[in-house]
């Protein structure tokens, strides 16, 4: 391992000095055509000088630090063996701006066909809260990662014999759990809705090794309907989108832990297709279950999502305009106490329109 790159400071012109021992690592630091410098001056604010194996970063004294141990933190990835690309250049940025360090995208879940790494600060603990408890919930809006990362630690966990089997479930509540009117066999009528869990799968394992695995039981992917009257024991168990669960449908799936089991519960409560009226499982459990041993929550917001940019715009727009319509709906009644009690103790239908 070589010594950490020399760095020198000067406060008051925000100006940091970065030297790296080997040339070849610092290239691939770097990018292509510093097109990874870039990245962090576009993000950072910041400018930044490369020469050789040397850098100067220029800006904001906050900035310039930001900019260094994201620098730093790459350039210790690249020791371990690891890759540096845009991704995880963006990651760095994340996580640094975020208030979280590189070192926690070093936290890796490694599947048959790739390593993944946390690229928020709340991705990292929420990995780390599925290392350490047996329910964990993964609450926050679409992209975040919730379900892609439980399914990867599933597999992780499956392929290193920590478990015997994952089962991955889902509400079908589009169809009111009642498929019989859908074409095909039972299989057939309820894959549309459990699309999103085999796409995932199917990112962590060759398809020969999922079909395999799931002929012989080792993995299985069903309706919520189909866990009632069932112990889950020696199993990697998650739920998605549980916001569409009912808190009936919430015990029952909840209550199914058995030993040597581990479950992960994944929801967005902005995001409720129950009927109006019909209180959220996935609420309720929350509710219910705060400050209970062995159980534990993450949080995510708009910012750890990892998918387009764009993505993060969108939320970022529905979430302002939900907030204003609350706002205007609570002024119209003339009630004053807080916009989201404007909802009473039911939920409903909370991303269509007024």
């Amino acid at each position: 391992m070589t010594a950490p790159p020399e760095t020198s400071t000067a406060a008051k012109t925000g100006s940091a000095d970065l030297e790296f021992a080997d040339n070849g690592l610092a290239l691939q630091l770097f990018g292509s055509h510093h097109s990874h410098l870039a990245r962090l001056e576009g993000e950072l604010d910041v400018t930044v000088h490369a020469r050789g194996n040397r850098v100067t970063i220029v800006g904001s004294a906050e900035s310039v630090e930001d900019a260094g141990r994201v620098l730093t933190g790459l350039y210790g990835r690249l020791e371990k063996g690891l890759a540096v690309g845009p991704a995880e250049v963006d990651a760095a940025l994340r996580m640094v701006t975020g208030g979280g360090s590189v070192a926690d995208a070093d936290v890796e879940i490694r599947t048959r066909k790739r390593h993944i790494s946390p690229r928020s600060p709340t991705q990292a603990a929420y990995v780390r809260a599925i290392e350490q408890y047996d329910l964990v919930f993964g609450l926050g809006p679409a992209g975040t990662g919730k379900t892609y990362l439980a399914v990867a630690k599933a597999v992780e966990l499956l392929v290193r014999g920590e478990v015997d089997r994952i089962i991955l479930s889902r509400p079908a509540v589009e169809a009111g759990e009642q498929l019989g009117f859908l074409p095909g066999d039972m299989r057939e009528k309820v894959d549309p809705y459990l699309r999103p869990l085999y796409d995932a799968l199917h990112d962590m394992m060759p398809s020969a090794q999922v079909a395999k695995r799931m002929d012989r039981d080792e993995i299985e992917v069903a309706p919520l309907a189909f866990m009632r009257g069932r112990t889950l024991s020696n199993a990697f168990v998650i739920l998605d989108e549980a916001q569409n669960t009912t808190a009936v449908q919430m015990k029952m799936f909840l209550t199914r832990l058995g030993e040597n089991a581990r479950m992960v519960v994944t929801g967005d409560l902005s995001q409720v297709d129950l009927p109006r009226g019909t209180r959220s499982g996935l609420r309720d459990a929350v509710e219910i279950l705060a400050g209970v041993p062995g159980v534990a929550f993450t949080h995510f917001d708009d910012a750890d999502v990892v998918r387009n940019p764009l993505v993060t715009s969108i939320v970022r727009a529905y979430d302002h305009t939900e907030r204003r319509r609350r706002t205007a709906a609570r002024y119209e009644s003339g009630h004053d106490g807080p916009a989201e009690e404007s909802f009473g103790a039911e939920d409903g239908p909370q991303n269509a329109d007024p």
